[in-house]
């Protein structure tokens, strides 16, 4: 029996070149803030929904006191013309070890290949032992064509010596997107290391350069005006599972390494 139910919600959808850009839970959950605000402000739909046995052994209680499985969704948003359309990778939860993450990774760019995307952008956090005041930006890629077409003056393409691994799907995507000819780059953004912290300030930093270079026009100071709504709907329902991952990942890193490594994602 397969481990992964992907369930194409959308079955008529035609997409033109889309770029996918992912935003799961991580550091600051930074990338999640991301996505989630960009679903919102374009009102993308829904194409797909992932379930997985490898996904954390728990369920949510919602609003109407009933239980609802973990689930990861991809969202599209189409704009006309010549412009790239958008497939946005979302959910409460990434896969907790590394063959489910390499398996759900591989799967995501099968969706890329199906609707003949050529670009995949992964965003995620970089954790610091304080609140960053102004949170730098920096990427990497897996080719240098991506990093000079979202070079700005607001990112710092030197991420060398900065961080140590890019855990989880955030950076495999970027990794495993080369061996398919998918020109990937990942965003990262500085914020507090801490599990509580919910890093608002890094995800403006990304959403303005995403602004600038895809043109998406969302108005990024509702990001500000909802910040009690979207801490209120993320905290409680990513936080703890969020950290079962990272946690598994690091004492695997540790373990292999030897010492505490840096996790993005």
């Amino acid at each position: 029996m397969s481990s992964w139910k992907i369930n194409q919600v959308d079955k008529k959808v035609k997409l033109n070149k889309p770029i996918l850009i992912e935003g799961l839970p991580g550091i600051g959950n930074v990338g999640k803030v991301a996505v989630d605000f960009i679903i919102d402000e374009l009102k993308a739909k829904k194409l797909f929904e992932v379930n997985s046995y490898t996904f954390p052994h728990s369920v949510f209680v919602n609003e109407d006191n009933l239980v609802e499985l973990p689930t990861i969704e991809v969202f599209y948003k189409k704009f006309g013309g010549k412009k790239s359309d958008l497939l946005l990778l979302a959910g409460d939860i990434q896969p907790v070890d590394e063959v489910s993450s390499y398996e759900f990774s591989d799967k995501m760019l099968d969706i890329v290949e199906q609707f003949n995307g050529k670009e995949v952008i992964t965003l995620g956090g970089i954790g610091l032992s304080e609140i960053p005041k102004k949170p730098k930006l920096y990427c990497t890629a897996n080719c240098k064509s991506i990093i000079k077409k979202y070079k700005d003056k607001m990112v710092n393409d030197h991420l060398y010596g900065v961080v140590g691994p890019i855990v989880g799907v955030s950076g495999l995507l970027v990794g495993l997107a080369k061996n398919r000819k998918i020109d990937a780059i990942a965003l990262l953004a500085e914020t507090y290391g801490h599990p509580m912290y919910l890093g608002i300030k890094g995800a403006r930093e990304i959403l303005k350069l995403l602004n600038k270079k895809l043109k998406l026009n969302v108005d990024i100071d509702k990001l500000d005006e909802e910040i009690k709504e979207v801490e209120s709907e993320i905290m409680k329902r990513t936080e703890q599972l969020s950290e079962v991952s990272r946690t598994t990942a690091r004492k695997k890193l540790k373990g292999r390494l030897g010492q505490e490594a840096d996790y993005i994602g």
